[in-house]
């Protein structure tokens, strides 16, 4: 037979003691009832004899499943160790607390409470005294009870009623189901009331504000983060900030800010936690444990994005050699069945963990992709050589992405690129040929234009290197045209990370136009001072046709040569 596991801080308790909690665990009470009055008493008399507080959980048929030393957030059951987990209803699990000074339930206790979605939370403040007698039954140890309960937080920040004090008698009587049903009820009205689709994940943004970032750069990568997870298919529900003098090393953000995430994620129903920067694998795993949600860094948003938006071969042999060495060193601690030896014929002796096991399947798959994109660079570099006999100009549309490339290239070439007012909303290049005839002369001459992946500030490393085949595109050309989203508020950033993203590329075109697009759309202050620091600019809305003629002989200058 087991012996039952007592939780919590176990420094100094005797073994009768011990004995006294573990049989706890043969209780059971009425399905429709909070507790007794004989129970309730039994766990304030241990309690009141260890000089500590005592929680113990019961489960909807009246049965104990954990016994703790200490308070409700010292004995909390960890998210992923939850039997119901969920906005629309409670976990199905109710915890009786004592409490050594005489005062209502604690906000950390409240706040543990919510983290766990429990069904309620009975706390007994003590006498200091009272009567054991014999066979375990005790009384006079309950000065008063409490009784608190989750309530739907709607637009406000209250998530739970507390119960003035009152005698245990009272409590002991109360109808448990009719509570529970009654709030899982209103819960799930309220969930309704969200209109979120169930197929959609639902986000909470978290925004780490740390001295190297101006306010302005950290309102911008907020926004595009919610823009990023929009595009990903994901419903935000709320973002929350923290401003630190430095990344925590375990957690990002501070322990406080961890309780406050993991309340939000339980009151609104959340189901996925996205970081606006990236996160370390045991950072990941960290914030994984004391949320019960899975958590995302920016990196594996936009992974997430060039995975649904791959439509060629080799756009998908990109994103998959991307997302794969993105997993590689994130495999660690992915649970114990990772590190446990196979078992059966051949695999005893020292053998792989699994963990080992599915690295080395990993790494065989990378060097293979990574073939096939040499393979594909090569199967681009003949198609360039054939386009650089016929001596036909080329000119590589660049920009962030989101600005208009693919609009621009359907309407100068009767294109049919993919658009749409998202984020990555094309990863396959295309190229087009766009015949320009000369007014004045009449004569035609004839350019390539190729439209590229979008760029985006900090564009993830793995997803450069992987991309590498498609990005010579821009390596080889002829010519940049950089098109820029005046319209948005933060145009003069992306330039800037457009710039360093081509810095980093080997060999490209010193020869750049900027297009400012979107002219219809932007500010006039933004207009005037684009056209005062960019003279030699053309200004252009590709959705309206504004500004082609222009940018047409602008074109035939730029790749002429």
């Amino acid at each position: 037979m087991s012996i039952a596991p007592i939780y919590g801080n176990l420094q100094g308790i005797k073994p009768n003691q011990l004995k006294q909690l573990q049989r706890l665990y043969q209780q059971r009470i009425r399905s429709d009832r909070l507790t007794t009055s004989e129970f309730a008493e039994r766990i304030a008399s241990i309690s009141s004899d260890l000089k500590q507080a005592v929680c113990v959980y019961l489960n909807r048929r009246g049965q104990v499943i954990r016994v703790g030393v200490g308070t409700p957030r010292q004995t909390q059951i960890p998210p992923l160790e939850l039997p119901r987990y969920g906005a629309q209803r409670l976990s199905g699990i109710r915890c009786l607390s004592t409490s050594i000074k005489p005062i209502p339930p604690s906000e950390a206790s409240l706040t543990a409470m919510a983290r766990q979605r429990l069904d309620a939370l009975l706390v007994f403040t003590l006498t200091g005294q009272g009567v054991q007698r014999k066979g375990g039954g005790a009384s006079g140890f309950i000065k008063d009870a409490y009784l608190a309960h989750l309530i739907p937080a709607q637009d406000t920040q209250t998530y739970w009623e507390v119960s003035p004090a009152q005698e245990i008698e009272a409590i002991a009587q109360q109808d448990f189901l009719t509570l529970v049903d009654g709030l899982e009820e209103e819960f799930s009205r309220e969930f309704v009331a969200q209109e979120v689709d169930d197929s959609q994940e639902r986000v909470l943004l978290v925004g780490l504000m740390t001295e190297r970032i101006t306010p302005q750069k950290f309102d911008d990568s907020l926004q595009e983060l919610q823009r990023l997870v929009e595009s990903a298919g994901g419903k935000v529900l709320a973002t929350l900030e923290q401003k630190r003098s430095q990344p925590h090393p375990q957690t990002l953000v501070g322990a406080g800010k961890v309780e406050e995430i993991a309340l939000q994620v339980q009151s609104m129903g959340a189901n996925l936690v996205a970081f606006d920067r990236d996160l370390s694998p045991s950072q990941a795993r960290n914030l994984e444990t004391q949320f019960g949600v899975k958590v995302v860094d920016r990196t594996e948003v936009i992974l997430d994005i060039f995975a649904q938006r791959a439509q060629s071969r080799a756009g998908k042999l990109q994103v998959e050699l991307a997302q794969l060495e993105y997993m590689l060193p994130r495999l660690k601690g992915r649970g114990r069945a990772m590190s446990r030896l196979g078992g059966g014929i051949g695999t005893r002796g020292p053998g792989e963990t699994k963990l080992e096991t599915e690295r080395r399947a990993i790494q065989k798959r990378i060097t293979r992709l990574q073939q096939e994109v040499n393979q594909l660079q090569s199967h681009r570099a003949r198609m360039r050589q054939q386009r650089q006999h016929e001596e036909i100009p080329t000119v590589a549309i660049v920009g962030y992405t989101n600005a208009g490339k693919s609009t621009l290239i359907n309407a100068l070439t009767n294109a049919e690129v993919y658009t749409a007012d998202q984020l990555f909303a094309t990863l396959d290049p295309t190229t087009r040929r766009l015949t320009i005839t000369n007014q004045n002369t009449g004569e035609s001459n004839i350019i390539l234009l190729t439209d590229t992946v979008g760029f985006i500030h900090e564009l993830p490393p793995s997803l450069v290197d992987s991309f590498r085949a498609t990005l010579e595109e821009v390596t080889e050309a002829d010519a940049l045209l950089h098109v820029v989203d005046l319209s948005h508020p933060a145009w003069q950033s992306h330039i800037e990370s457009v710039k360093n993203i081509l810095g980093e590329m080997p060999l490209a075109p010193a020869e750049e136009l900027i297009a400012f697009n979107k002219i219809d759309q932007a500010d006039i202050e933004h207009l005037e001072l684009a056209k005062q620091e960019y003279p030699t600019a053309v200004f252009i809305s590709a959705k309206e046709r504004i500004g082609f003629d222009n940018l047409r002989s602008r074109l035939m200058g730029s790749a002429d040569y």
